[in-house]
């Protein structure tokens, strides 16, 4: 039971790594950055490593994640109030 919960997890991070890299969107791509992350976290809760899983859920999935969101709409926000020459 506790092997398909394994594979389930693995399969998600992987999917979301993939989706992370291949995504055309930035935003899509830095929430399938934090999903990854988040699942990560639950797969060392899982694993009898909780310092590592709360560490991974606090800056993998919530700090680097937000920080990314955060820039990303920054950067397309002022692509608008660009001067041309």
């Amino acid at each position: 039971m506790m092997t398909l919960a394994y594979v389930a997890l693995a399969g998600v991070i992987l999917v979301c790594a993939i989706a992370a890299v291949l995504s055309e969107n930035l935003l899509r791509a830095a929430v399938a950055l934090g999903v990854g992350s988040a699942a990560l976290a639950v797969l060392f809760f899982l694993l009898n490593a909780p310092y590592a899983g709360s560490f991974e859920l606090s800056v993998g999935a919530g700090l680097i994640s937000v920080l990314f969101i955060i820039a990303i709409s920054l950067t397309e926000s002022m692509q608008g109030q660009r001067r041309e020459p």
